[in-house]
């Protein structure tokens, strides 16, 4: 590339990225023949008065040609770590090789270190998928565990060389799905862009792993370029088999029929919510494990909640539709949960699961088992049905040799590393442990990971362990919320001294409130407010 005849300085960081000084009109036939494919232009327009070629007529220019273009103007005094981050962004869009410019390449190649994507294979579509990169640490997955493990890493070994791999461009807080279905949360306050958060010293490549090869200390990306590692830390979260139930995909959002384990599906429940004035609605719950296993009910609540103010719930039949023998799996919180389900007249209907959905003619389909344990299946009229999708390892995981029987990772309950392999630990969804599939789960499997790890690394004892905790904050009507907090066997673990199985408003507040600044302020940055192990609890 730099044998071309350029009237303008450039510098290859790598095969996917390069800087250059002011280029002008008559440079981008010769960036094309170079063999670059996008254009981004650091350079505000205005800049010393203008005199140089504007970013609109880039961006036309470029497009003739068949140029991607991008125009990310900075001031050349005030870097930040934003601008870093909507080069991220950029970069996971943008075909590569890409080239940046502005007056003289300084200001595009602090941006590019700002990113912290230094030799990372960042866009590797059609180039340099025969080379391995190697890091330290690689983390597969950069969602709440992801994030949260890094951050937790980088807390306790600043200089870790660590690679998040994870193709979403956005982050989501799921927790507070559930509540934009009631109409009391703005969605748009539970996404952020994935490069935002990405914790500084950690490098983000923006890809999915299609193969694990842990004999080999190695994964493989879709795009066929292999990463190696010292450390493995495996938390893709799960998949939600939508397909398992027939005809639901093609009907969610619309037809009535919804999810709040969407995040454009969660208005649509409260528009169907609000809209209701009588009629059927049907709620569904497949077999476990899913992620936060109390959500199904909630809507319920939620919404049956809001019909009661209505004063609209005698019109509306309700109906709770839950694939295990149980209302839910602690014992404890069955009574008060059941005086809810009472207070609702709703039907509740147990080993009962959602199996088709046909949503123009309003009708949906359960394999119900009868006392003798006989199934049947049966059909069922609505006006609106939630449906819960059944929900299942990454096929990723599940095809590799870190997969138990059922496709999760298969880790230590305690310790939270691989029974087969000792340089892989892995936390959040994906996990074989016992543990509720929460948010709370992985705020203290983020540490006992963390430590864990560098400890192995040192080589010794890993002492932090994981008890199982798990939290899930039942929204059994606005403004009240059951705290459940519990570990492995459905032993209590309540983090205040009141009594678990009471609704209370206290806890409201604490669902609505703090528990999303707690999460994006101090966990997903490293700041582990009761988040210690069981045996850091211990010792201090």
């Amino acid at each position: 590339m730099e044998s071309a005849p350029m009237n303008f300085n450039l510098f290859k960081h790598n095969d996917f990225f390069s800087t250059a000084s002011q280029i002008g009109l008559e440079d981008l036939p010769i960036i094309l023949a170079a063999g670059y494919k996008s254009v981004i232009c650091n350079r505000p327009d205005a800049e010393d008065g203008g005199h140089h070629v504007g970013s609109k007529e880039l961006a036309a220019a470029c497009e003739a040609l068949g140029l991607a273009f991008s125009y990310l103007p900075a001031d050349a005094t005030h870097l930040s770590k934003e601008h870093g981050a909507a080069l991220r962004l950029l970069l996971a869009d943008m075909p590569a090789p890409v080239l940046a410019f502005c007056r003289t390449g300084n200001r595009s190649t602090n941006i590019f270190r700002l990113a912290n994507l230094i030799d990372a294979p960042v866009q590797a579509a059609g180039a340099g998928n025969d080379k391995l990169k190697q890091y330290e640490i690689v983390i597969v997955g950069g969602g709440s565990a992801g994030i949260a493990v890094a951050s937790s890493l980088l807390k306790r070994a600043p200089n870790a060389q660590i690679a998040i791999v994870d193709p979403s461009s956005q982050h989501y807080y799921q927790p507070a799905w559930t509540l934009v279905g009631r109409g009391i949360f703005d969605s748009r306050k539970t996404v952020r862009p994935m490069a935002s958060l990405i914790p500084a010293g950690a490098q983000w490549i923006p890809q999915a792993v299609s193969e694990f090869l842990p004999d080999h200390n190695r994964i493989r990306l879709d795009n066929g370029c292999l990463i190696a590692y010292q450390q493995l830390i495996v938390c893709p979260g799960l998949r939600l088999a939508w397909e398992r139930i027939e005809g639901l995909e093609q009907t969610l959002g619309k037809n009535g029929v919804t999810s709040n384990y969407r995040h454009d599906l969660a208005p649509y429940t409260w528009q169907l919510v609000s809209q209701l004035k009588q009629g059927k609605a049907l709620f569904s719950q497949p077999a476990m494990p899913i992620k936060c296993a109390g959500a199904p009910q909630k809507a319920m609540y939620l919404s049956c909640d809001h019909w009661l103010r209505k004063g609209l719930l005698k019109q509306i039949e309700v109906e709770f539709n839950n694939a295990g023998t149980a209302l839910f799996g602690v014992a404890a919180f069955v009574p008060p949960l059941m005086r809810y389900v009472k207070k609702y007249q709703a039907r509740l209907v147990l080993e009962s699961n959602l199996v088709k959905v046909d949503g123009p003619n309003k009708l949906a389909w359960f394999d119900v088992k009868d006392n003798a344990g006989v199934s049947s299946r049966q059909q069922k009229s609505f006006d609106m049905l939630h449906a819960v999708p059944p929900q299942v390892a990454p096929d990723a995981v599940r095809n590799s040799p870190l997969a138990n029987v059922d496709g999760w990772c298969e880790v230590d309950p305690a310790s939270l590393r691989h029974v087969r392999y000792r340089n892989v630990f892995a936390l959040g969804d994906v996990c074989s442990t016992a543990n509720a599939k929460t948010v709370a789960a992985i705020r203290k499997q983020a540490v006992v990971v963390a430590s864990n790890l560098l400890a192995s690394c040192a080589g010794k004892p890993l002492d932090a362990r994981y008890d199982g905790y798990g939290a899930c904050p039942l929204t059994v009507e606005k403004g009240k919320v059951i705290l459940a907090e519990f570990g492995y066997g459905g032993k209590l673990l309540p983090t205040f001294r009141l009594d678990p199985t009471v609704a209370r408003r206290s806890a409201w507040f604490l669902k609505t409130t703090v528990l999303p600044w707690v999460y994006w302020k101090l966990m997903l940055r490293g700041k582990e407010w009761l988040a210690k192990s069981s045996e850091s609890a211990e010792h201090p």
